[in-house]
């Protein structure tokens, strides 16, 4: 057999042994042209129960926002200041606050405005209404503002009363935290009876604590309870981030009665004119004067005409170094009044600048080593109140 023959049968054999593989591999089901793609069916999710109605404690929430949302409003500020050479511009804050009535008064934070050189008010319509500056009270940190707008959209907040507060009381903070208009936040009463120092260094009694969450741009607003009453206005919280960590506090609504009622009436608050003005004790500098408590204040000036001088109380007789500073001695140390501990000068000129005209406290102090209790009847002073 020539090689040429065996050649030939060679290659006969290869396509011969080709077509049987593919005629087996077509009937074992091998890959074939891909058949155009049908219709898909949507992926069967599992499906939810019908939603449930709310719980009571979810009920009041949302009760509470439907009804008064409408009654907190949104406060823009806008301040013009200079830059290093000497140019305007401008620098805007947002704050909150409540419609007190359909006069259109509003009440806030005194320091929500008080920078301001323009304020303006939102309400539920979008609209933005200037407002003018009624009158506001740096001690207890509260304003009344007044805009012009429609009776129709001022929807004022019932004022309650915050005697009959409960530690664990559940309570709503309405308000614009971050410009976030009308956010509500839910938490309790934490505790009560606190005692702050306002922006303007004055010691505000009779503080709300709440763990309702209270960030920036909520000063001025409300702290609502479950029966829907006012019961404080959101001044301030303790916070190291710059944010909630869930100790925030409200002027309560005793002290907004009282301060609102002034404001709207005469533009300011009447307060007693105290005229005490004093070195605060601490326990070292009370053991170098050997005084006979650690804590009080030691009267230096009593303002001529006051209720101190009317009452006799009396100021220093001396001054004295004591390291780089000049203490003036010889004067009353106050220790109490109406049988609550002093502090320090801010903690008696608060308490004192908290009563109301004609009222008569009890000044208990010590002069010439002897304990003495003196009643001091509160007068005003024409020219607002002096410390």
């Amino acid at each position: 057999m020539t090689k040429r023959s065996v050649l030939a049968i060679l290659v006969l054999g290869c396509l011969i042994g080709g077509a049987l593989t593919g005629l087996l591999f077509y009937h074992l089901g091998g890959p074939a042209t891909p058949a155009a793609p049908g219709p898909t069916q949507p992926p069967r999710l599992a499906e939810a129960t019908a939603a449930a109605p709310p719980t009571p404690d979810e009920a009041t929430g949302i009760r509470i926002y439907e009804q008064l949302s409408p009654s907190v409003v949104n406060i823009t500020t806008i301040e013009v200041s200079y830059d290093f050479f000497f140019e305007p511009y401008r620098e805007s804050g947002t704050g909150s606050g409540s419609i007190l009535d359909t006069d259109g008064h509003i009440l806030t934070n005194h320091h929500v405005i008080e920078k301001a050189d323009q304020i303006l008010v939102s309400l539920t319509d979008k609209l933005k209404y200037p407002a003018e500056v009624v009158g506001f009270d740096e001690i207890d940190d509260l304003a009344v503002i007044r805009i012009k707008a429609p009776a129709s959209q001022l929807k004022p907040l019932p004022m309650g009363t915050s005697a009959d507060l409960k530690v664990g009381q559940h309570v709503f903070a309405i308000g614009n935290p971050f410009g976030l208009t009308r956010t509500m936040s839910h938490g309790i009463i934490s505790s009560l009876g606190r005692s702050i120092k306002s922006r303007a260094g004055y010691i505000i009694d009779n503080v709300i604590q709440t763990d309702a969450a209270i960030n920036p741009g909520n000063s001025g607003g409300p702290l609502i309870d479950a029966a829907g009453r006012l019961i404080g206005v959101n001044t301030s919280i303790f916070t190291t981030s710059g944010g909630s960590i869930g100790i925030g506090f409200a002027v309560p609504a005793d002290t907004v009665r009282r301060v609102v009622a002034d404001l709207i009436q005469y533009g300011k608050v009447r307060r007693p004119w105290v005229g005490v003005y004093g070195q605060d004790i601490d326990p070292q500098l009370a053991g170098y004067l050997k005084l006979p408590e650690e804590i009080g204040v030691l009267v230096a000036y009593v303002e001529p005409g006051s209720s101190a001088s009317q009452a006799g109380i009396q100021g220093g007789t001396q001054r004295v170094r004591l390291g780089f500073s000049r203490l003036i001695i010889g004067g009353d140390f106050i220790v109490a009044v109406d049988d609550r501990a002093v502090t320090g000068q801010a903690d008696f000129t608060s308490y004192m600048l908290n009563k109301n005209l004609g009222e008569t406290v009890t000044v208990t102090l010590y002069r010439d080593g002897r304990k003495i209790r003196l009643p001091v009847k509160l007068i005003g002073k024409e020219r607002g109140y002096q410390m």
